[in-house]
């Protein structure tokens, strides 16, 4: 599971950053990904990516600010041209649907596959779950609706220990397949086998939290808690409270307390104010540090590997 920063700004872009998007890739054999935000220019940023348009599966619009969402309707249009047949599914705030219908309807773009919007409503808290994960959304505090989003990969069973079977005269065929199906089988020597038996540790989904722009506020600590992976506005530097509580953003520090209240593992802080450069960051990530220490001040094109914990 890989996380990509196709754009770390804030506002519009700068000859430092791009503005907001970040990408989810899952792990094989779907290797999908999800699209978070699509601010303008994010498919020329996805070409410096190995990600390809027709494996998107979801986008996720956490408000409807253009720094969020300009770059979204020419990214779905060129999805056809690269191929793509599978649905797309996009979520967002009330709205999302009426934006990329009169865009479409007035380009007159028409797309090769199935867009399914979902608009989400403030009572929403579990919006889509499947056998791979599920995703549950909070509304944040910002100058409009804004929301975080919560991904929670299922827990896998481990691997079967093939050694034990052999030991036990199990040959690979279908006591394999029941086994990995949670079954009990009989061994030939007439023994009992139970699935906990003869399989290692199980993998522990993981958890990451991607918020859109927000102030402090208890649906971002919420969605936070425990996460892998914890990404995080921090559009000024720490004390600047005040002017960043103005428009509805974080501070660094602030978004290190979310991280650590939270006890996340990893704090990834984008959207940075264009008056910050390149050469500023580690500064920023000095005095995010002081709440939390494994705090990163992302850069465009950042990759993350988001690594999964075992239950031993």
């Amino acid at each position: 599971m890989n996380m990509w920063f196709l754009g770390t700004g804030a506002g519009r872009p700068s000859k430092y950053r791009n503005v907001t998007a970040m990408a989810l890739q899952l792990p094989e054999p779907h290797s999908s990904w999800l699209l978070f935000d699509a601010g303008e220019a994010t498919q020329h940023q996805l070409m410096r990516t190995p990600l390809k348009l027709n494996k998107l599966e979801f986008v996720f619009i956490t408000h409807l600010h253009g720094d969020h969402l300009y770059g979204l309707p020419g990214l779905l249009s060129s999805r056809s041209f690269d191929g793509g047949v599978t649905p797309v599914r996009l979520y967002g705030p009330v709205g999302i649907k009426a934006f990329i219908e009169t865009v479409f309807s007035i380009s007159a773009t028409q797309l090769d596959y199935e867009l399914i919007i979902h608009e989400i409503t403030g009572n929403e808290a579990l919006i889509f779950e499947d056998d791979r994960f599920k995703v549950e959304v909070g509304q944040l505090e910002h100058r409009v609706v804004s929301y975080g989003y919560r991904i929670t990969e299922k827990d896998q069973p481990g691997r079967l220990l093939v050694h034990k079977l052999k030991e036990l005269g199990i040959e690979a065929g279908p006591l394999y397949g029941k086994l990995k199906q949670g079954e009990s089988v009989t061994s030939p020597s007439g023994t009992i086998v139970h699935t906990a038996d003869v399989t290692g540790p199980a993998h522990i989904g993981r958890v990451i939290t991607v918020l859109g722009d927000t102030k402090p506020c208890d649906n971002a600590l919420r969605l936070a808690v425990n996460a892998d992976l914890l990404v995080h506005e921090a559009t000024f530097a720490a004390g600047m409270e005040e002017k960043a509580h103005e428009f509805g953003h974080s501070t660094t520090a602030e978004a290190a307390a979310t991280a650590s209240k939270a006890k996340a593992k990893r704090l990834v802080m984008t959207h940075f104010s264009g008056r910050y450069s390149n050469e500023d960051l580690s500064q920023l990530e000095r005095e995010a540090a002081q709440y939390f220490e494994t705090a990163t001040a992302a850069v465009d094109l950042l990759h993350i590997e988001v690594k999964r914990a075992l239950n031993e």
